[in-house]
C-alpha cells in the first residue's frame, strides 16, 4: 500500500457529518465552562492505513446553545474510518462545533497515543477572554 501523504480535509469534509450534531438551548444568568472529554477518538492515519487514537478535550461557554451528547458521540463515531490526519481533523472538529454552538469561547484538544516515539496534541480556541469573569478565566487550561 503506498503512503498516501495528504491534507484530506476536503474529502472528509461532509454536511451530513455536521448535521449529526444537535443542540439544545440554555441560556444562564452566571457563565458556564463545559468541558467534554473522551479518550475514546479514532480515525485512520492516510500515510500508514492504521487506526489512530487519541484523547479529545473540548472546553466551551455557551452563547444559548448546549452540545446534546448523544449526538456528540455519533459524530465522533463517524469519524472512526475517515482517513484524514490530526491536524486537519481537529480543524474539522473544531469548525464544526463551532458552527452548531456559536458558543461564546471554544477551545479543543486533541492529543494522539504515541506513535514512533513522538506524543502530538494540537489546540485550537477562539473567543474572547476578558469578556468573561476572572473565575471563569481561571478555569480554562
Amino acid at each position: 500500500m503506498p503512503i498516501r501523504i495528504a491534507d484530506t480535509r476536503d474529502e472528509v469534509r461532509s454536511p451530513e457529518r455536521r448535521a449529526l450534531l444537535e443542540t439544545f438551548s440554555f441560556v444562564t444568568q452566571q457563565p458556564q465552562l463545559i468541558h467534554l472529554h473522551t479518550e475514546e477518538f479514532s480515525a485512520v492515519c492516510p500515510g500508514t492505513g492504521l487506526p489512530d487514537i487519541g484523547t479529545l478535550d473540548i472546553w466551551y461557554i455557551p452563547s444559548d446553545r448546549c452540545i446534546e451528547l448523544k449526538s456528540l458521540k455519533m459524530y465522533l463515531f463517524s469519524y472512526r474510518n475517515a482517513e484524514i490526519f490530526q491536524e486537519p481533523v481537529a480543524d474539522l472538529l473544531f469548525e464544526d462545533l463551532w458552527t452548531v454552538l456559536l458558543p461564546r469561547y471554544m477551545r479543543l484538544s486533541l492529543r494522539y497515543n504515541i506513535r514512533g516515539g513522538i506524543l502530538t496534541t494540537v489546540h485550537i480556541a477562539r473567543g474572547n477572554l476578558e469578556d468573561l469573569p476572572k473565575e471563569i478565566q481561571r478555569l480554562i487550561p
